[in-house]
This record gives structure tokens, C-alpha cells and sequence, in this order.
């Protein structure tokens, strides 16, 4: 009987396994769909925001919360410079937040760019609080709030009518689940970005998009 129990639990714990994995590679062929997307639209992420980014996070698909004004959440990736091109993608949870009115649709397609190398290693802890940790700028198209001196600039798209949407108070976390999920261990995200790890198969369409927007 125990080696039936123990058989059993090895079963349900691969599955489960198997699905994250399944998530996440969705998740991460919807970022580079939602990043090439948002590099081609007039209305989208400028040429030189992307020359002068150090790291770049997406998460598609950020739900916000009430009907009409509330906190949202979401899963994606963040990736960074690391000289010859973009790093490994790290996992990360984007929390909280003000989604502003947005008639026709429930999700947001959010890209953050982070424009000071001296914020890296705070975007890659377990937990930066943007507007806190840095102050945000929404950027886009002609009628956006961008400053041109923040640190942060985020760009949203979503299929409904969309009155904007601001970010501080929203968190940056690192996603466990996600970075298991893509490494099967245990790295942190300043480890995988930072340290050299090579990027797994599934997450080459997103370096690509990574290496075709920014250059």
C-alpha cells in the first residue's frame, strides 16, 4: 500500500510539473508576440526607449482586479543587457497598481523598460516597488504622461478601449513557480540574468525578439 501511495504522488507531482512547464512556454511565445507588437505600433514602444534600455520585463495578459478601477495582476519575464545581446529571461509577478477605464476587454499587455543599469540589481530582487524603488512613466503614443527623465517607462495594450493605467504601487517579484518551471531549480533571477545561465529552448523566441526590436 505504500509503495502504491508513493507511486501515486510521483505521478500527480510530474503532472502538475508537466503543466507549469506547458504555462510557461505559453506564457513566454505570448511575450515576444506581445513585445514585436508593441515595437510596431505608432502608438507603441519608441526606437529610442529600446536603444536606451537596460532591462526589459513583459507580462501579458495583467488582470486588473474591479470592474473598472482596481489592482491587477500578472506573470512574465524580464531580460537584461548583458553585452553581446539579452540575457536569460528571468520569471517575475507583477502586483498591484491603478488600471484606469478600459471598456471591452479584461487584460492589459504591459512592457517595462527599466532605463539605469543602477536599478538592475534592485529589479532582479525578490521584490521591487515601483514608485518607491523608482518613479514610472506611462509612454504611450502622443497623448502619454512620459517623462523623460524616469527611470521607468511601461507601456500597456489591450484589445478594449483603454484610458491608461498607472503602475505605482505595483510590485516586481520574482515568480518561483516560473523560474522552476524554465530551469528546474531553484536560480534566483539576478542568478540567471547576471550569472551567465544559458537560456532554455523555449525561450529563444523571446531573446530573438529581444535582439530584432532592440537593434
Amino acid at each position: 500500500m505504500r509503495h502504491k501511495e508513493i507511486l501515486f504522488f510521483l505521478t500527480v507531482a510530474a503532472a502538475v510539473s508537466a503543466t507549469a512547464a506547458d504555462a510557461t512556454t505559453a506564457r513566454l511565445e505570448k511575450a515576444a508576440t506581445v513585445l514585436n507588437t508593441m515595437t510596431e505600433s505608432k502608438h507603441g514602444i519608441q526606437p529610442d526607449q529600446l536603444a536606451g534600455a537596460d532591462c526589459i520585463a513583459v507580462i501579458p495578459g495583467f488582470k486588473k482586479g474591479a470592474a473598472v478601477v482596481g489592482v491587477g495582476y500578472g506573470r512574465g519575464f524580464i531580460s537584461c543587457r548583458n553585452g553581446s545581446g539579452w540575457s536569460a529571461p528571468g520569471a517575475v509577478t507583477l502586483e498591484g497598481g491603478s488600471v484606469g477605464v478600459q471598456l471591452g476587454g479584461e487584460e492589459i499587455n504591459i512592457v517595462i523598460l527599466s532605463r539605469d543599469k543602477q536599478k538592475r540589481s534592485s529589479l532582479l530582487s525578490d521584490r521591487f516597488a515601483i514608485g518607491s524603488d523608482a518613479s514610472a512613466a506611462w509612454g504611450n503614443g502622443a497623448s502619454a504622461h512620459a517623462d523623460p527623465n524616469a527611470k521607468i517607462v511601461f507601456y500597456g495594450q489591450t484589445k478594449g478601449a483603454f484610458a491608461g493605467f498607472g503602475l505605482d504601487g505595483a510590485t516586481l517579484k520574482r515568480d518561483e513557480d516560473g523560474d522552476m518551471a524554465l530551469y528546474g531549480t531553484a536560480l534566483n533571477n539576478s542568478t540567471i540574468v547576471d550569472g551567465g545561465t544559458n537560456a532554455p529552448a523555449v525561450a529563444r523566441p523571446l531573446i530573438a525578439a529581444l535582439d530584432k526590436t532592440s537593434k
